[in-house]
């Protein structure tokens, strides 16, 4: 299903083929040739996503842009079931595999492969043909891939990227404080501006 969002329609080749059941909304550009599964959801919010050739994305993955952060994925890319993406660059052959999560401003160089489960963080580059193992963590840049057990050196990297200033604008709260009000209240206002979504007639 195809929604206008914010005034804008989504584009599809007449090339490529989107499942009945998968939802596109807003500034979504489709390319040639490319296949998107049952249940997959591509918002592009207040952003733009784009799709080169050949691309796959598979069942109940979701794809998100917004304003500060457009998502774009090059050629003969596959994005495996359950993957999640917001806000990030993605070269040509990339592979990237089921529960995959690549947050806002992260770049997946050509050919790369991000396994199972693996997830590459919040500004980080990961080189030409790297690979991220199965469940292991990509962060910084130049990433460092890192098993999940070193919870203590992800976090010494992670902090410094400043998660809640990048993806939410807001300041990282003095310890024992929470921004948890005025992130939902500000993200479920920008969420509900879905509700003058138009369906676009197949």
């Amino acid at each position: 299903m195809r929604f206008r969002h914010r005034g804008i329609v989504p584009t599809v080749d007449p090339s490529a083929y989107v499942a009945r059941t998968a939802v596109l909304a807003g500034d979504v550009r489709v390319g040639p040739g490319c296949a998107i599964g049952f249940g997959a959801v591509l918002s592009a919010e207040d952003g733009v996503i784009e799709l080169g050739r050949d691309c796959i994305v598979m069942e109940n993955a979701v794809v998100l842009a917004t304003e500060r952060a457009h998502t774009k994925i090059g050629d003969n890319v596959l994005i495996g079931p359950r993957a999640y993406l917001t806000g990030c660059t993605i070269e040509d052959c990339v592979f990237l595999a089921t529960g995959s999560t690549i947050f806002n401003h992260a770049r997946i160089g050509r050919g790369a492969e991000v396994r199972i489960n693996g997830t590459v963080h919040l500004h980080t580059h990961l080189e030409a043909n790297a690979t991220v193992p199965i469940g292991w963590v990509a962060i910084g840049n130049p990433a460092q891939i890192l098993p999940p057990n070193e919870h203590e050196k992800i976090w010494e990297i992670q902090k410094t990227l400043d998660f809640p200033k990048a993806v939410f604008n807001l300041e990282r709260p003095p310890k024992g404080q929470t921004i948890m009000p005025e992130l939902t209240r500000r993200y479920a206002a920008h969420l509900r501006a879905h509700r003058q979504d138009k369906p676009i007639p197949e």
